[in-house]
């Protein structure tokens, strides 16, 4: 693997972010925000609707190490669906580094779902010492909330929508400072036109697949641009790993 930026040098993959934790926000900023995603040298975030086919040694290297960096892990219902999501306990090792670094030994897991379409035997909800926290909205049906209370913890944020700003409130105040959004696409939208999103780290794949397959973020309005700086760049066999912070 190289490191391209900020300095030239060769290094081994298990190098990558090593021991990296995330910014709390501090101050005035209840909350630090970071996207992990990765897509196609065409903008394609998704291959037949999941990232299996996209990310390679080094994007996976990725996705375990912001895992292991954050004090949440925030991901909509689609994506939980689509990608078959396990609990976010994670190996020993990986609780082990976690408590190391003062954070808790795992990262407490947050669905976002407008409808809670969320059958409580997904592979999500396997585990009863981790129950994921389920947000929804005011308008999200009572019966489907009480069949989920069996197995997560149901909290609804906004009336009529999902409020994504006080979604990172009621985090706030669970101390869940340090967040890693996983996506997909339409909740990265919404957070960013919120202007909520402080770092992206990208993993760009070295294909291209065409279709009409979603970017990184989507939403119903082209928003007014928002400006990121260059942190890092890696590269290993042919991807490219980039990390972005928010321009403020």
């Amino acid at each position: 693997m190289q490191q391209l930026y900020p300095e030239h040098r060769s290094m081994a993959l298990d190098e990558l972010h090593a021991g990296l934790t995330l910014h709390d926000g501090g101050g005035a900023q209840r909350t630090w925000l970071a996207i992990g995603m990765v897509a196609t040298l065409d903008g394609a975030a998704t291959v037949g609707g999941r990232t299996e086919a996209l990310g390679g040694e080094a994007d996976h290297r990725v996705f375990t190490q912001l895992r292991a960096a954050a004090d949440t892990i925030l991901v909509g219902a689609g994506t939980v669906r689509a990608e078959d999501y396990g609990p976010a306990a994670g190996p020993a090792a990986r609780r082990e580094d976690r408590a190391a670094r003062g954070l808790d030994e795992s990262p407490r897991l947050v669905i976002v779902s407008g409808s809670l379409d969320l059958g409580p035997e997904l592979r999500v909800f396997s585990d009863p010492q981790h129950r994921p926290l389920v947000v929804t909205s005011g308008r999200a049906s009572e019966v489907r909330a009480a069949g989920l209370a069996e197995v997560a913890e149901v909290v609804r944020v906004g009336d009529d929508a999902l409020d994504v700003v006080e979604l990172l409130d009621q985090l706030a105040s669970r101390d869940l400072r340090r967040v890693l959004c996983e996506g997909g696409p339409r909740l990265n939208g919404h957070l960013l036109a919120e202007d909520l999103v402080d770092e992206v780290f990208l993993t760009v794949a070295p294909s291209m697949f065409a279709g009409d397959a979603p970017r990184i973020a989507h939403g119903d309005r082209e928003l007014p641009p928002r400006g990121f700086t260059l942190a890092s760049i890696h590269e290993h066999e042919d991807e490219l790993l980039l990390r972005y912070r928010r321009a403020r």
